[in-house]
């Protein structure tokens, strides 16, 4: 249930900024949660107007390639990928984070 405390933390951290109408959150194809899950729980938890926007990852292969890695399977708390080139497990450099980017106030 951790996907709550990521959310009641997003939350907690919009009503710093006063009376709510809504959030923008930012979702890496690699973080924690995905993007859908996050929706979800931030819907559930809030009646703000909810816009997710998906952060694709960034990946770098010891055989040469840099860019989006090959998602296999990303659910929640693990996401499997590898580089789309040589099929090896790449070092991943961006898209992990989740975190909030706007907030919209009364």
């Amino acid at each position: 249930m951790h996907e709550r405390t990521i959310a009641a933390s997003i939350i907690d951290k919009a009503k710093e900024y006063g009376n709510v109408k809504g959030i923008t959150v930012e979702c890496g194809d690699l973080g924690h949660l995905p993007a859908e899950e996050m929706e979800e729980v931030l819907k559930e938890l809030t009646d703000w107007n909810i816009t997710i926007v998906r952060k694709k990852a960034t990946v770098k292969c010891a055989c040469g390639y840099q860019g989006e890695p090959n998602i296999i399977e990303h659910r929640h708390d693990h996401a499997f990928f590898k580089c789309p080139e040589c099929r090896s497990i790449p070092e991943v450099l961006d898209g992990t984070d989740i975190i909030l980017k706007e907030v919209d106030v009364e």
